[in-house]
């Protein structure tokens, strides 16, 4: 399943036209902002999506039936760019358990190879994991996060969440990645360049997130 946000009229396109806007980009603290924004709504469309069950909740003049989540699902994301994209994620799935993921590109050469360093995060086993990373580019990134997750257990269902996406990457993914799975998107980009940037893309998320690396 591929779910494009922005296939829909939404505010959602004036955060976005924001973070790849290169004059919007000069204001570091709104960039932050607006990445933490899209995912506060990208979390909102994923939840739809997630297991619930009928209870009631007693208010001061008689009880309430709802439909509420039966498990919270585990946020994962891949440091340090997809920080405050977490975040927006985190500010409504507050309950829930939380993994970080070390990964780095090394560039030079015909293609990038994903280095993954570190990984801190709760048992995975039977539970939805939503993994949160900014540009789905190459989609072997994510594809190695998922294979190391996997020392934590077999998730239920993978919710890939990135802020661009380009095909290559998405069928990367749809080839390589054999557990159930579903990618979220807020766009659709052209292409990879040489270098393998997503173009039109909108910078590295990282750099403009926190300034540059050393």
């Amino acid at each position: 399943m591929l779910f494009n946000l922005s296939e829909q009229n939404s505010v959602a396109n004036h955060f976005m036209a924001e973070l790849r806007d290169m004059r919007s980009q000069q204001d570091r603290l709104r960039f932050r902002k607006n990445v933490e924004r899209l995912g506060q709504i990208m979390a909102y469309e994923i939840s739809k999506n997630i297991s619930y069950a009928q209870t009631s909740v007693a208010t001061p003049l008689g009880k309430s039936v709802v439909r509420l989540m039966t498990d919270k699902p585990v946020l994962i994301t891949v440091m340090r760019a997809g920080l405050p994209y977490f975040q927006g994620f985190l500010d409504f799935f507050d309950q829930s358990d939380c993994g970080f993921i070390g990964a780095y590109r090394r560039e030079g050469g015909e293609e990038v190879v994903i280095n993954l360093e570190y990984l801190a995060t709760p048992s995975v086993h039977n539970r939805d994991v939503i993994l949160i990373d900014p540009m789905l580019a190459t989609g072997k990134s994510f594809v190695r996060a998922v294979d190391a997750l996997l020392q934590h257990g077999t998730p239920t269902h993978i919710y890939i969440a990135s802020l661009v996406s380009v095909q290559e990457g998405i069928d990367f993914i749809t080839a390589n990645l054999k557990l159930p799975h579903s990618i979220y998107t807020c766009a659709v980009d052209e292409r990879l360049n040489d270098q393998f940037y997503i173009v039109p893309g909108l910078g590295d998320a990282g750099d403009l997130c926190f300034g540059p690396k050393l």
